[in-house]
Parts: C-alpha cells; sequence; structure tokens
C-alpha cells in the first residue's frame, strides 16, 4: 500500500512538473517576444492556468478528492476565504496597492500562489475548515497526501518570500521587477516540494504512522 501511494505521488507530481515545463515552452513557440521576463504576466497566467488545470484532472483521476458537505458551515468557508488568502498574504508581506500597474501584478501573483497552494488543498481536502486546520496543525497529517500539501505549500511560500529579497537591491537586472522574482521563487519552490514530499515521504515510511487513504 506505501508503493503504491507513493509511486501515484511521484507520478502525479512529475505531471504536474512537466506541466511547468510545458506551460513556459509552448507560448514561446506559438507567441512571438515571449519570455519569462518580458512578458511576465503572461508567462504568469500561462503557469496558473495549466497548474490548476492539471492539478483538478490529476487529483480527480487518482479518487484523492474526498466528498464535499455542500450544506456544512465548515464547507462553506474555505470556499470564501481561499481565494482572498493568498491575495492578503502578498498585500500584507510584499507590495502594497499604492498604483493600478501594482494592483495587477500583486494580483497575478496572488493567482499563481492560489492555483500552487490553495487549488492543491482544495483538490485534496475539499472546502472542508476542520481539515484544512487539521492538516497544517502539528502532527496534523493522516494520509501521505496531507503531508505532501503540508511540504508543498511550505516550500511555495517560502520561495516566494526569499524570492522578495533581491527586489530592493541596485543590479538592475529584469527578474528584479515586481513580481517576478516572487513568482520564480514560488514556482522554484512548488517545483522543489513536488520532488521532496515523495523522496520524504518514502525516506521515512517506517516512521509514518497514519494510514493512508
Amino acid at each position: 500500500m506505501w508503493d503504491h501511494e507513493i509511486k501515484a505521488m511521484a507520478s502525479s507530481h512529475a505531471l504536474i512538473a512537466s506541466s511547468l515545463f510545458l506551460a513556459t515552452v509552448v507560448p514561446a513557440v506559438l507567441v512571438q517576444g515571449f519570455s519569462v521576463y518580458g512578458t511576465h504576466l503572461l508567462w504568469l497566467y500561462s503557469v496558473s492556468g495549466t497548474v490548476s488545470l492539471v492539478n483538478i484532472s490529476v487529483f480527480w483521476l487518482l479518487g484523492v478528492s474526498p466528498p464535499t458537505k455542500k450544506h456544512s458551515l465548515g464547507y462553506k468557508v474555505p470556499r470564501r476565504a481561499a481565494s482572498r488568502s493568498a491575495i492578503h498574504s502578498v498585500i500584507l508581506h510584499y507590495k502594497p496597492l499604492t498604483e493600478p500597474a501594482s494592483a495587477l501584478e500583486t494580483f497575478s501573483l496572488a493567482v499563481l500562489l492560489t492555483s500552487l497552494t490553495t487549488l492543491r488543498c482544495l483538490c485534496v481536502l475539499g472546502p472542508n475548515v476542520q481539515a484544512w486546520i487539521r492538516v497544517f496543525s502539528r502532527h496534523g497529517a493522516m494520509s501521505v497526501w496531507d503531508t505532501s500539501l503540508q511540504i508543498t505549500v511550505a516550500c511555495t511560500v517560502v520561495g516566494a518570500w526569499v524570492g522578495a529579497f533581491p527586489i530592493p537591491l541596485d543590479w538592475d537586472r529584469p527578474w528584479q521587477v515586481w513580481p517576478v522574482s516572487c513568482s520564480l521563487g514560488s514556482v522554484i519552490g512548488f517545483l522543489t516540494g513536488l520532488v521532496a514530499a515523495p523522496a520524504w515521504i518514502h525516506y521515512h515510511r517506517k516512521q509514518l504512522t497514519y494510514k493512508c487513504k
């Protein structure tokens, strides 16, 4: 059972990582002048849309998504809060919405963070606030997929946070323009989490005591 779960996770993560590569390469072939720096928002939305579609498809095919209870208050709260959480975190920790251009770029970064973190949580946990609190509390994981969420979300958020450090430096590099370094950092962190999650679970499988789904 452990081997089956870990192999399924590794395969799904490899597919998601491949979608990130395709989201960068395909527009470069089809759109003239496309580049990660020069047309950053186009790349950002390409990655967000592709990863969202692949995440939803993969988790649906694997049957990971739990059934939802539409009339429960615990299931309604995350549905409203999920779309706001990434936006609020970006505004509070990265850049205020002081200019129209800055507002669009900040919103775009929030969309990317939502597709890399919040959407995955919705796919695995459903809109259940109790499950979200349980998974992201200490020792709250009850399956390998819960542990995967913990690792990928943490790596993505840390990557975006680290990516903000070069912005105020006077290096005059194209990747220092807001929010290029943050979005690149979040994508790199996300890819790191996709690799680290199955590797960490496989290495610690004898110490893990929860039951697989």
